[in-house]
């Protein structure tokens, strides 16, 4: 079961966007950084089938400018 922590970072003035596009994702829990114009995303899938899924559809985001990965792990 991957899970994995990123800071997601919106296009500009794109930070309410990006939030209501990552929470409409299955797998994923978003949460928006207090001070700065970043996201926190957490997403936890059941299998690695999934978690490529959901890479895809993070990649066609038009909201998502970049993500950097906090932490991650993944079942073996």
């Amino acid at each position: 079961m991957p899970v994995f922590s990123y800071l997601a970072y919106p296009v500009k003035g794109a930070k309410k966007k990006l939030l209501n596009d990552l929470s409409a994702l299955d797998h994923c829990e978003v949460m928006p950084a207090k001070n700065k114009e970043v996201l926190i995303l957490v997403t936890d899938t059941p299998n690695e089938k999934k978690e490529e899924e959901l890479q895809n559809k993070l990649k066609e985001l038009k909201s998502l400018q970049s993500l950097g990965m906090t932490f991650g792990h993944g079942d073996v």
